[in-house]
């Protein structure tokens, strides 16, 4: 047996066996494992479909038209390229399509829920542009739009980024639409954790007025790793140039196979039950952690994350108590928390979802009691026998939700 398959073999095991509680994770069905590790990763569709530099490729035209044809749907896009790796690649192309380098973009800062693409320092976003970061309010711990359109009016930035990785509440588009198209810049709504939601109407759709939407196609719609940008029809070519030839080379066929059949999955009629299911879990968790004493960024959540405020307990602590929870068996991750003293290395916060969860069939009654155990956990991070105990209660319970 080679050593790579033991590997997978074990991971697979762990995976059974732990409860996945990180929100940009969840399990992709056979169907769309199947497509990935298909016959179609052997080949090289550079272009687009009908327009490709390479010949044989009638197969990964229909596949790739197919992939389009869905997110359309599925979204209500006008427009949609499918070839994107991953999300911040898809959206480096944005920035390719419609910034020079040292044009100004604002997004929220990364300490407050924002993601490393949009405008980070320490990234290509950062580093590129000149970057100005909204943040959410000190009190309320929520976007102020009105904050957010007077720093857009000051700083006349060419891009205006909504969308977040460790915001528990929900986005108004609409708002960030309009201050864009009053200061003049493009609006890119990067709805990667919350495209599930947004597809199956639990969340606000940025649809059909925003500029440009990019999503990768894990998280909430339980796909491949990968992304998709779509765009208003004005936008198209040039978010199409930008993706190739401008950023990448020649598109995984077997990822966008993939693709196609996650988006078929979330057109159907289960989907929508699927995410109806994942907020009312999301926040049956929230009411219990607080219930337990835990505070919780903005104090609750309206989408599929909560994230976890542990500066009671001590500054910096995020990191340890995700470690003692994994040896609970409930797999987390450490997160900064809004105006967090503490650095990115050692942050204050803990992120925690119920996607996957949720994808194994798990309701509001397993929610209370996993947030009855990661309660305890945090109270006594260092408890051994208390993690040694919790992680036989949580192999019972996955146990009774097996993986598919």
């Amino acid at each position: 047996m080679d050593k790579v398959f033991e590997l997978i073999e074990e991971e697979r095991e762990r995976q059974q066996n732990t409860l996945c509680m990180i929100p940009s994770e969840n399990y992709a069905s056979e169907a769309v494992r199947e497509a990935c590790s298909s016959v179609l990763m052997n080949k090289y569709s550079e272009g687009l479909p009908g327009k490709r530099y390479y010949q044989g490729n009638a197969v990964a035209d229909n596949v790739e038209e197919l992939a389009v044809q869905r997110a359309k749907q599925l979204f209500g896009a006008e427009h949609a390229n499918v070839q994107p790796y991953s999300g911040s690649p898809a959206n480096q192309a944005v920035y390719l399509a419609f910034l020079k380098p040292g044009d100004t973009v604002m997004g929220l800062a990364l300490d407050c829920g924002g993601h490393l693409t949009h405008g980070s320092p320490v990234n290509f976003s950062g580093r590129t542009y000149r970057a100005v970061a909204y943040k959410v309010d000190e009190q309320t711990e929520r976007i102020d739009m009105q904050a957010v359109r007077q720093l857009a009016l000051k700083e006349k930035p060419k891009l205006i980024i909504s969308g977040y990785t460790a915001y528990p509440r929900k986005i108004d588009f609409k708002a960030f639409q309009e201050i864009a198209e009053e200061v003049g810049a493009i609006h890119l709504a990067d709805i990667s954790h919350i495209a599930g939601l947004v597809a199956a109407g639990e969340h606000p759709s940025p649809f059909p007025f925003t500029d440009i939407v990019m999503t990768t196609t894990h998280k909430t719609l339980r796909g491949p790793r990968g992304a998709i940008i779509m765009c208003k029809q004005q936008h198209s070519q040039a978010i199409d140039k930008a993706v190739f030839p401008g950023l990448q080379g020649g598109p995984h066929d077997n990822v966008t196979a993939a693709k196609a059949v996650a988006l078929a999955e979330a057109l159907q009629p289960e989907f929508k039950e699927y995410a109806k299911q994942i907020v009312k879990n999301s926040k049956a968790f929230a009411e219990e952690l607080m219930s337990q004493g835990i505070k919780l960024v903005t104090d609750g959540t309206d989408n599929h994350l909560v994230l976890v405020d542990l500066r009671a307990f001590g500054i910096g602590l995020g990191r340890q108590v995700a470690a003692s929870l994994e040896a609970a068996g409930i797999v987390t991750n450490a997160n900064t928390v809004p105006f967090d003293s503490s650095t990115p290395f050692k942050p204050s916060g803990l992120r925690l979802g119920t996607p996957a969860l949720t994808t194994r069939g798990m309701k509001e009654a397993e929610m209370e009691l996993i947030a009855g155990w990661i309660a305890a956990i945090i109270k006594q991070p260092a408890d051994a026998s208390l993690q040694q105990s919790t992680r036989l209660a949580v192999e019972a319970l996955c146990s009774r939700y097996p993986l598919g």
